[in-house]
């Protein structure tokens, strides 16, 4: 009797556990099916503005950097021209005194300078020798005449009493140096001839020079057939 009693006890709690397990699932239930349905074209990040959708971000992308201030603008200087080296030269004689006139005119200071070179052979202009002292000083006198004030009268066999009127490291710069003799001076008793011996010339060098002057000095460079102007590296 006793266990009949328990038996019935034991059914009476399990139905009462069941009947309030299953109105909480029932309630569960409820609950989830009384939720709204999501619309996804709605949703948007907090911030965007609305009515734009907002732009998905890739995972990958790296934060933005804080915007810099602009770089402040700085304005091309002038083109300046470089400042021009120049070497002239080869000069002797009559076109070694002329061209250092010329180069005076220009009171260029400091920015001229000069250097000599030496050959063992070279070209020359000259009256060939004379018989005696006292042609040699008539001929000398027709010079002077003619305007020829550059002139050197050898005293030193094989060439005694010739008069070297200038001497020139190339045949061209003779052969130029003789055509002006006779063209402007009217002097046709000299002739061009190769000297066997040391000649000594001079080669003007210009630092710094402006683009005026440059031009300039090519002006005059002109006059100097046989002489040559070129550029160099500048002195520092």
């Amino acid at each position: 009797m006793k266990a009949l009693v328990w038996i019935l006890l034991l059914v009476n709690v399990l139905f009462f556990a069941a009947m309030k397990w299953g109105g909480l699932l029932i309630a569960d239930e409820q609950a989830v099916q009384a939720q709204p349905p999501l619309h996804e074209e709605k949703i948007g990040l907090l911030g965007a503005p609305q009515g734009k959708p907002a732009a998905a971000l890739p995972a990958s992308a790296p934060a933005a950097a804080p915007a810099s201030a602009p770089a402040e603008a700085t304005a091309p200087l002038a083109a300046r021209p470089a400042a021009a080296c120049m070497e002239w030269g080869e000069f002797s004689g009559a076109d070694l005194a002329r061209a250092t006139s010329a180069l005076a005119a220009m009171q260029l200071g400091g920015k001229l300078s000069q250097r000599d070179v030496e050959y063992a052979i070279g070209y020359w202009v000259y009256i060939p020798p004379q018989k005696d002292k006292a042609a040699v000083n008539r001929k000398i006198a027709q010079l002077k005449a003619r305007g020829v004030e550059e002139y050197f009268v050898v005293s030193e066999a094989p060439w005694l009493n010739a008069i070297s009127l200038g001497v020139f490291r190339t045949r061209e710069a003779a052969q130029h140096f003789l055509d002006e003799l006779q063209r402007n001076k009217g002097v046709r008793s000299a002739q061009i001839g190769e000297r066997a011996s040391k000649l000594k010339a001079t080669i003007f060098v210009l630092n710094g020079l402006d683009a005026a002057t440059a031009t300039r000095l090519a002006e005059i460079h002109k006059d100097f057939a046989g002489s040559e102007l070129k550029d160099i590296a500048c002195a520092h």
